[in-house]
């Protein structure tokens, strides 16, 4: 596998390696003495996750609380997103900044996103599948949204699918009404950068 960290710190693209045959492909998707040298600990499997997209559908920016703290291995067995790792950590050089990864059925990439950062992705095609691997389950009061349209964040959705269609941003009731990066921040509910880091420094001790 090779790992390739983001220019949001804190934040990887992971490329498996495959197998492929007469009967299709073989691959590790997570191997946890590589994962745990690279990122510095291993990833605590809490609670996975599936969600299925239609071409358009954005899903984000979502976040946790730090502490508890949520971190994300995401990956795209079918289909294809454009998955986005958004630095929303109040005190970070890259606040406000983000990167992204091409998530696809061909490549089958995966992007890890530690405790702190913001994620969003778009679906580049129908039924895009897309399962995460989270670190703590879901609690709904210390889940948190910034809105992926906000245009200080400006995160660039292509504006077609993968097969040159025209593609139409659609957002739940619940993105579409969620504050901006300074709204949010405004209300307290962004987490500290270097809180995000010490937590996570505690977890390579």
């Amino acid at each position: 596998m090779e790992y390739r960290e983001l220019k949001i710190k804190g934040a990887w693209e992971i490329t498996p390696k495959q197998f492929p045959d007469e009967r299709g492909a073989f691959m590790e998707m997570y191997k946890l003495p590589e994962f745990a040298q690279v990122v510095g600990h291993p990833l605590h499997l809490v609670q996975a996750n599936c969600s299925i997209s239609k071409a358009g559908v954005v899903r984000g920016i979502h976040f946790a609380d730090v502490p508890p703290r949520q971190a994300k291995y995401v990956m795209c067995p079918r289909g294809a997103v454009l998955d986005f790792a958004v630095d929303i950590r109040v005190g970070s050089p890259t606040f406000g900044q983000w990167d992204s990864v091409l998530l696809e059925d061909e490549n089958r990439r995966a992007i890890y996103l530690s405790e702190g950062l913001g994620h969003c992705f778009v679906a580049l095609e129908d039924d895009s599948t897309v399962v995460y691997l989270c670190s703590e389950g879901y609690n709904p009061g210390h889940e948190h949204g910034v809105s992926p349209v906000d245009p200080t964040v400006a995160l660039a959705f292509p504006d077609r699918d993968l097969a040159g269609r025209p593609l139409e941003i659609l957002l739940s009731e619940k993105d579409t009404a969620a504050p901006t990066l300074a709204q949010a921040q405004a209300q307290g509910l962004l987490p500290d950068y270097q809180a995000a880091l010490d937590y996570v420094a505690s977890l390579n001790s």
